[in-house]
């Protein structure tokens, strides 16, 4: 006899919204050029150019200096681990 498990109307929206909430985080901002802002992401991957090659990773609560705006990309000074220059997608700050 084979058995299927089905999810519930509710139980199907609150795992939805924990998705999203895990994709986007509650109050995440965009960068402000001159303000060293707080990395709200999980991760936060820093390339050489926007959508450019990986150098490196900042973590949720490490900081990063935005010093320009660019679309969805902010270039600037990398805090933490990396403390180099280079380029983040923008919207993943407190």
């Amino acid at each position: 006899m084979l058995r299927t498990v089905s999810m519930g109307a509710g139980a199907a929206v609150l795992a939805a919204a924990a998705l999203l909430t895990a994709a986007d985080p509650a109050g995440a901002a965009n960068g402000t050029v001159g303000v060293r802002e707080t990395v709200c992401a999980q991760d936060l991957y820093v390339r050489t150019a926007p959508v450019g090659a990986w150098m490196g990773t900042l973590y949720q609560g490490q900081t990063f200096l935005v010093e320009q705006v660019d679309g969805s990309w902010v270039y600037g000074f990398a805090y933490g681990d990396i403390n180099r220059h280079g380029w983040v997608q923008n919207g993943w700050f407190c």
